[in-house]
């Protein structure tokens, strides 16, 4: 059982998960090398589980992710603990770590932070990631929350669905004329140059085969551009289409700058907050002021 786990060889797994060696890990814990090792090495033969990979940074193995993500928490809980004692050090912030797709982060996100109060002060984390991709931060124990399009629950967490993010095939009117006039969409689109976010966007290629009802995805011709504003700025500019979220797209599609390709075949993708199952205050007020704000800025919750 994780509660019979010594806790100095918790701290020390995690410190040299967090430090890359366990060299560095001893400067942190001010102890030898060789004693990070003996307990790392106690850590595993008490818990009959290979927990470290020895590679240059160390990594976790999956049973250490586990542990790791423990030891991430009790961190949580003794600093919540000696806030509430008030034994925190005069002017030290509440840290929040948080998993957040770029698109959310552009758009209705930083709202919600704005809303969570800052007494006692808060320092927040955000680590951008892909929506399919946040959980994978919370199951490695990197961040206490996400937002994330994955219903299933992490294990140790908890899920609360948000709402949908609405997206819409899009393009520049001249670049529709050049690319897509001479023929059905269904047609002309899969060869059309597209625009990205990175190589694990999925969402152009979805649309495709959607439309389509096939496994081919959008063209070759790809351009990546790794921001939700640039993203957005590029297919305006007439790079290629791509799906644009609705509430980023409204003013150019209003002004003519872009059009929807087809306006009848939105591609909704639903978003979920997932959170530790932690009693932490900090952790209570940032998950309810983004269920909040997810309330009023995302289409109706799945």
């Amino acid at each position: 059982m994780l509660t019979d786990l010594p806790l100095d060889q918790v701290r020390t797994l995690l410190a040299v998960v967090d430090e890359g060696t366990f060299d560095a890990a001893a400067a942190a814990l001010h102890v030898t090398p060789s004693a990070v090792s003996q307990r790392v090495k106690a850590l595993e033969q008490r818990t009959g589980r290979v927990l470290l990979l020895r590679t240059k940074p160390v990594r976790p193995t999956q049973s250490g992710e586990i542990v790791v993500r423990f030891a991430r928490q009790l961190a949580r809980l003794e600093r919540d603990t000696r806030a509430e004692l008030g034994m925190k050090g005069e002017g030290e912030p509440t840290r929040v770590s948080v998993a957040v797709n770029a698109d959310s982060l552009a758009t209705w996100f930083l709202p919600a932070l704005d809303r969570v109060a800052q007494e006692p002060p808060l320092c927040f984390e955000l680590h951008r990631e892909d929506e399919t991709r946040t959980a994978e931060l919370l199951r490695e124990g990197l961040v206490m929350a996400a937002v994330t399009s994955s219903p299933v629950p992490v294990t140790g967490c908890s899920v609360r669905a948000l709402g949908t993010m609405r997206y819409l095939a899009a393009a520049e009117p001249g670049f529709v004329a050049r690319h897509l006039a001479h023929g059905p969409l269904d047609e002309t689109l899969p060869s059309a140059p597209v625009v990205t976010f990175d190589r694990s966007d999925d969402l152009q290629d979805a649309f495709v085969r959607g439309l389509r009802r096939g496994a081919r995805g959008a063209g070759p011709v790809r351009h990546a551009v790794p921001t939700s504003e640039g993203f957005v700025a590029s297919v305006a500019a007439g790079f290629g289409w791509g799906m644009v979220p609705e509430v980023q797209g409204e003013a150019l599609l209003r002004s003519g700058r872009l059009v929807a390709l087809a306006p009848d075949r939105p591609l909704d993708v639903p978003l979920y907050w997932q959170q530790w199952r932690l009693d932490s205050p900090a952790l209570a007020a940032v998950a309810d002021a983004v269920v909040a704000t997810a309330a009023e800025s995302l289409d109706r919750a799945p």
